[in-house]
C-alpha cells in the first residue's frame, strides 16, 4: 500500500517525496528527480504477483468449497462469515495486489482521474471490509461460547452484523473519492494519483491517516481482544468449576465446550492473529512516518517494500488456516486434484477413444439376435 494508493500509506519508489500541487504548494526543488523503479521495488512487484497468484487460487477454491462444496454442511450462521472473509480477501486481491504492483512498475499514473478516484475507493473499502468481517467472526465465536443456549438466533444476528460491516466499510471509504486526484507537475512531466492539495495543513492530513488507522486497526484489535479474552476467562472459570465438581452443561463426559465449538474458536483465534501479526509492523511504521516525515531517510527503502508485502501476506493465510482445521475444504481440494489428473491424462484419453459408444453397443446387441434368430430359422428348416 503505497502512498500513491491511500492516504494511510508509506512512500514508495512510485510517490514522489515532494509535494505535487502547484497551485496549493510551492514548486518542487530544482535537484528534485521522478522517483524511479528501483531494485526494491521490483522485489517488491515479484513478490506482490506471487502473492497474487496463491491468494487468488487459494480464496476462490475456499469461496469455492463453501458455497457449492463440502463446505456447505458448515453450520447456517457460520457459512455466511466464512463466505464474506473469502470475499474481502478476493478484493484485496484482486484490487489492492495488481494495482500495488503495476502502479511501482509504471511509477507514475496514467488511468486519469476517474479511474484514481475509483481505486483509492476500492482499496480502502477492501481493507476495512477485512477488517470488519474479522470483527463479525469474533463476535459470533464469543456469543456461540458464552451464551450455546442462544443459537437459534446466531443466523439472523450474523446477517445483521455483516451487513454493517459492509455497509461501514462504504461509508468509511467514501471521502477517497473527494481526496485524492491526479496532480501533474509540468516543470518534469511527471503525472501522480495522490492526496496532496485536499489538505490545507498538514496536522489535517495527519488526523485523517489516524483516523482510519484507528477504524482499520485499532478498533478491530481491541474487539477482538475483548471478545476472545472472555471466551478465554469463561474455558478458564469452566475448568475450576470442572475440578471442583460442580454441574455443568456438557454435550460429553471429558469436553467443557463442545469438540467441533471448540475447533472453530481454535480457527478463528489463528486468523486473526495472522491478521495482528501481518499487518502491526506496517501500521507501526505508518505512524512513524506520519509524524517524523524525516523518517524516510533513516530507514532504508527496502524496509518499507518487505512490510507491504508481509502485510498482504495475510490474505494468503486465511485459506491455509481454513484448510487446515477444515477437512471438507481439503476433501473439496484432492477430489479437484484428482479429477484435473485424471482429465488431463493421456490413459484417460485413450480410454476415451477405446471405449465403445452406446450406439455401437445397440447395433451389436441388435445384429445378434437377427444372427440368433436367422439360425434358430436354419435349425427349423
Amino acid at each position: 500500500m503505497s502512498e500513491n494508493v491511500s492516504s494511510l500509506a508509506l512512500p514508495s519508489s512510485s510517490a514522489p517525496p515532494a509535494p505535487l500541487n502547484a497551485s496549493q504548494f510551492p514548486p518542487p526543488p530544482a535537484d528534485w528527480e521522478p522517483p524511479s523503479f528501483t531494485r526494491a521495488a521490483q522485489f517488491r512487484v515479484g513478490a506482490t504477483f506471487l502473492l497474487f497468484a496463491f491468494a487468488a487460487c487459494s480464496n476462490v477454491a475456499l469461496l469455492t468449497s463453501v458455497w457449492c462444496g463440502r463446505g456447505r454442511r458448515l453450520s447456517s450462521h457460520l457459512r455466511p462469515l466464512m463466505l464474506s472473509l473469502a470475499s474481502a480477501d478476493l478484493m484485496m486481491t484482486f484490487v489492492v495486489m495488481p494495482l500495488d504492483a503495476v502502479w511501482n512498475i509504471t511509477v507514475q499514473w496514467y488511468g486519469g482521474d476517474a479511474l484514481c478516484k475509483l481505486l483509492s475507493f476500492l482499496k480502502l473499502f477492501a481493507m476495512h471490509a477485512s477488517a470488519f468481517i474479522l470483527v463479525v467472526i469474533s463476535l459470533d465465536r464469543h456469543h456461540a461460547i458464552l451464551h450455546p443456549l442462544d443459537a437459534l438466533s446466531a443466523h439472523h444476528r450474523n446477517r445483521c452484523m455483516l451487513l454493517l460491516a459492509w455497509s461501514l466499510s462504504l461509508l468509511l471509504a467514501s471521502p477517497q473519492l473527494f481526496i485524492f486526484r491526479t496532480i501533474r507537475v509540468d516543470s518534469v512531466d511527471f503525472t501522480q494519483c495522490a492526496s496532496h492539495g485536499s489538505f490545507s495543513h498538514r496536522w489535517q492530513e495527519t488526523v485523517y491517516n489516524m483516523f482510519h488507522f484507528i477504524t482499520l486497526y485499532v478498533i478491530p484489535l481491541l474487539m477482538m481482544s475483548c471478545c476472545y479474552s472472555r471466551i478465554l476467562l469463561h474455558i478458564n472459570q469452566q475448568h475450576l468449576q470442572d475440578k471442583a465438581g460442580e454441574s455443568h452443561l456438557r454435550r460429553s463426559g471429558t469436553d467443557i465446550i463442545p469438540k467441533a465449538r471448540m475447533k472453530t474458536l481454535k480457527m478463528t483465534v489463528v486468523i486473526v492473529l495472522s491478521f495482528i501479526v501481518c499487518w502491526t509492523p506496517y501500521y507501526l511504521l505508518g505512524i512513524w512516518y506520519w509524524f517524523q516525515p524525516d523518517m524516510l531517510r533513516v530507514t532504508p527503502e527496502y524496509v518499507h517494500h518487505a512490510l507491504f508485502v508481509f502485510g498482504n501476506l495475510n490474505t494468503c493465510c486465511d485459506p491455509l488456516i481454513y484448510g487446515f482445521y477444515t477437512p471438507s475444504f481439503r476433501a473439496d481440494l484432492a477430489a479437484l486434484c484428482r479429477r484435473t489428473k485424471s482429465d488431463a491424462s493421456p490413459r484417460s484419453l485413450d480410454r476415451m477413444s477405446a471405449r465403445p459408444r452406446r450406439s455401437d453397443l445397440s447395433l451389436n446387441q441388435n445384429m445378434q439376435k437377427v444372427f440368433s434368430v436367422v439360425s434358430g430359422v436354419q435349425k427349423l428348416h
